[in-house]
């Protein structure tokens, strides 16, 4: 079965004025659209187009085909940065979750960390040039290093009494530092602003990352604690995959996000909203990381699939025309499927459905391997087989 779908994109104050609307050919609504939720989640669950075909059904969490969908489908436009962020992995999720509720918070208290008992790992795909993000803690001796350099071109002592902290067992390091950073010390307001202050002269990439995020969330600890992660530059078509435990944070940019359907995030800074350090703590992953993009799987011509390490999600990028006359796409699974260029064909078991620039629909199971035709662009979201 092909269900046509449609959204209107959340207005979360970081996101774009203009780039979901010119990527899809909608009219923009001069308020910011973070967020196109392409999806059954209870947040925003996508509108069904014609109810007709699914027995009234308006929207994919009311309708039982959909009700249960294990992922989400966006499309993400930041024009400033998001929270520092974690999530949990499965078992931390399911913990917490059942702690929350034996504990009698009620389902949208703002003391609950855990919504759903679920892990939330999720992928970006770049569209824009480039997509900027944080993405994992570093080696901290790298980290170490440039808050040396900050404290020697500035002569502050609050700088390299810092930098004097980063020395010993990495993730043991990281922990102690992300405590601090985030414990309310009063000497941290003071770190932050020497660390602001010794950027501002400089022309580097740390020092790119502390203005950007001074300028949104003045005095926020998380601009030093930004400064012990991975700033990853993605360009057009590659893909940053962030599992549980990963503390990142977009920064600027468009592209697709696919997540495992769940609203569990740990916030650590860049953010007015509740922070609870002993909780983030618990479910980071304080090992560093080198912040490199997901390689895809290739299995046809016009076809690339990125396959992470949870059953979730996958995501299939498709573009048709030129030399690729069809495309093949298989369903392990209920798919959501969108076109963002030109126009597509997809042809499965029952039939066929059209696509053009900013239409989207569902495709169940059934239909087994789509065909797809035209002179276009599709991202596909299905359960990983």
């Amino acid at each position: 079965m092909f269900v046509r779908i449609g959204n209107t994109p959340r207005d979360y104050a970081w996101g774009s004025r203009t780039a979901i609307a010119g990527l899809l050919g909608t009219t923009p609504s001069g308020e910011p659209e973070a967020e196109l939720w392409l999806g059954a989640h209870a947040g925003s669950p996508a509108r069904i187009l014609d109810p007709t075909q699914t027995a009234g059904a308006e929207d994919l969490a009311a309708w039982p085909e959909t009700a249960h969908l294990p992922y989400l489908l966006k499309v993400l436009a930041a024009a400033g940065p998001l929270s520092l962020q974690a999530h949990p992995s499965s078992e931390q999720a399911r913990e917490g979750f059942e702690r929350e509720n034996a504990a009698g918070l009620a389902a949208d208290s703002p003391e609950r960390n855990y919504k759903d008992p679920f892990h939330k790992p999720e992928l970006i795909f770049a569209l824009s040039d480039p997509f900027e993000a944080l993405c994992g803690f570093r080696d901290p001796a790298v980290s170490r290093a440039v808050f040396e350099e900050l404290a020697t071109s500035s002569g502050d002592p609050r700088i390299a009494a810092f930098a004097d902290t980063l020395q010993g067992e990495p993730g043991d390091v990281l922990r102690r530092a992300t405590e601090w950073l985030l414990g309310g010390d009063s000497a941290v307001a003071e770190l932050v602003e020497a660390v602001v202050t010794a950027s501002e002269s400089r022309d580097d990439r740390d020092a790119d990352t502390v203005r950007m995020l001074s300028a949104a969330f003045p005095g926020d600890p998380g601009i030093v604690l930004a400064l012990l992660l991975n700033r990853a530059t993605l360009r057009p078509g590659e893909v940053l995959y962030l599992p549980a435990g990963n503390i990142h944070a977009y920064l600027d940019g468009l592209g697709i996000e696919l997540m495992a359907a769940s609203d569990n995030v740990l916030r650590g800074g860049l953010t007015p909203k509740r922070i609870d350090v002993a909780e983030l703590v618990r479910v980071l992953d304080f090992s560093p990381i080198v912040a490199t993009p997901l390689a895809p799987e290739h299995p046809a011509a016009g076809v690339e699939v990125f396959r992470p390490d949870v059953p979730d999600f996958a995501l299939d990028h498709v573009v048709v025309g030129g030399g690729v006359a069809s495309a093949p796409v298989e369903l392990p699974g209920t798919a959501i499927a969108l076109c963002t260029a030109g126009e597509v064909e997809l042809t499965g078991a029952s039939g066929s459905l059209r696509l053009t620039r900013g239409e989207a629909a569902v495709v169940t199971a059934d239909e087994g391997t789509l065909t797809v035709t035209g002179d276009g662009t599709l991202f596909v979201a299905t359960p990983n087989r």
